[in-house]
């Protein structure tokens, strides 16, 4: 890996690689992603079969467009049991977790009569996208469905690609079952994020996209924000690491990589204040790449994306990861939860040796669905709380509004809008006036 000094300009120069990285770079994508969505809003199934067809090569029809039970039990027999059986213990992590975050309705009233409150309601159907193609995602699955459950979301539908011969893989079926995804479609891409948005013959239309995909999928979500809620438009993987001299090198270099394999556009930076680090690191990283078996698209990560940068203090290396606002952040200090109080940005944090990253990606229970791409500065991780929305309750009395309503008119009046303090005002006309 390349190795470098930290200085503003190196960080300037990597933050603009970075950015390099985002959907909002893509734009000789976008004709393409918005006549299919164009297409799929047209024709419904005629154009998501036959989008199918030409991307996935796999032929659908009204009857086979929908995965059946007999299909998922079939997934069951062709998925190993000590599979399934840390499907459900990852599953149970993640909605402990998760049920920590839910939310209810409140109200609070007064005397005078005054009763103010919030309201809150599940979604009442949700779109999960599941990827498919390069590698299989169950992980996503659990971590897209079931902070919906918890919500109380009616209907969760999902689509996921089908191979070429018209299946879904069977372990994404298996954790769909044990998740309680009330129905999935084979249907994938630009095409799929079309039919939830705008519903066809055979998907009904949802209320909110949620789940990652590539960067067609991306873009479509972009484009179909409005017509329904999405959760965010996510980018490429990415991991930084804050490490000082106690640091093991072979750990830094094994979770470095353990971002770098997902594709060539994924991100792994260290940020160190030891040179002697840097240089372990990048020979563990060497190492490793002979043995590792996606060494190609990790060659391609890190010549691209991947950067170790030598700091001279642990404050200049704490100020760069805020900066860089990164999905997953791993500490890996003397002290790491005193670095961890200074952390303003980032998805997820990882503290100590022990807790790396594919820790949360499978099994510790907080949510893998992170901001990337620096919008840690502002999104946060998939939760329940994307499966709900809130509504305002107020109430008052006579005995109440009378006591505000001259305020309430003034107010309107200063505004200039004279049937807002008309609407007020007329609740306390005199008879005869």
């Amino acid at each position: 890996m390349r190795i470098q000094k930290l200085t503003e300009e190196t960080k300037q120069n990597l933050l603009q690689d970075l950015l390099k990285r985002s959907p909002d770079s893509y734009g000789e994508y976008e004709e393409r992603v918005a006549a299919i969505l164009k297409q799929v809003k047209e024709k419904g199934d005629e154009a998501l079969f036959a989008y199918t067809e030409q991307f996935d090569h796999a032929h659908l029809t009204k009857e086979t467009v929908r995965v059946s039970e007999e299909e998922i039990a079939e997934a069951y027999e062709k998925t190993d049991e000590k599979l399934i059986g840390v499907i459900r213990k990852a599953l149970e992590n993640i909605r402990s977790y998760h049920e920590k975050q839910k939310q209810y309705s409140w109200f609070d009233s007064k005397p005078d009569g005054t009763l103010l409150g919030q309201k809150v309601t599940p979604l009442k159907r949700v779109g999960v996208y599941v990827p498919g193609g390069k590698a299989v995602y169950p992980s996503s699955v659990l971590m897209n469905v079931i902070p919906a459950r918890i919500a109380g979301v009616d209907e969760i539908i999902m689509v996921t690609p089908p191979g070429r011969d018209g299946k879904v893989s069977p372990h994404t079926l298996v954790a769909a079952k044990e998740a309680g995804v009330d129905a999935i479609y084979k249907v994938g891409g630009a095409q799929a994020i079309a039919a939830l948005a705008y519903g066809t013959e055979s998907i009904p239309k949802t209320d909110k996209i949620v789940g990652p995909g590539n960067i067609y999928v991306a873009l479509a979500k972009k484009a179909v924000y409005g017509y329904v809620s999405i959760d965010s438009v996510a980018g490429p993987s990415e991991i930084l690491v804050i490490a000082d001299e106690t640091a093991n090198p072979r750990y830094v270099a094994a979770d470095l990589l353990s971002q770098a394999e997902h594709d060539e556009l994924a991100s792994a930076i260290l940020v160190t204040t030891s040179a002697e680090l840097a240089e372990k690191v990048s020979d563990e990283v060497d190492g490793f790449l002979k043995e590792l078996s996606r060494a190609e698209i990790i060659q391609k990560s890190l010549d691209n994306y991947g950067y170790i940068l030598v700091a001279q203090t642990m404050e200049e290396a704490i100020e760069t990861a805020n900066e860089i606002a990164s999905e997953h952040l791993e500490i890996l200090t003397k002290n790491p939860f005193d670095v961890m109080t200074k952390i303003r940005n980032a998805g997820a944090i990882f503290l100590g040796e022990y807790a790396s990253e594919p820790l949360g990606d499978y099994f510790a229970g907080p949510n893998h669905i992170l901001p990337t791409n620096g919008t840690a500065k502002f999104f946060s991780p998939l939760s329940v709380d994307d499966f709900i929305k809130k509504s305002s309750i107020i109430s008052y009395s006579r005995d109440a509004l009378e006591k505000i309503h001259e305020d309430i008119e003034y107010f309107a009046q200063a505004e200039q809008l004279t049937a807002h303090a008309n609407s007020i005002k007329v609740r306390f006309e005199k008879e005869g006036e």
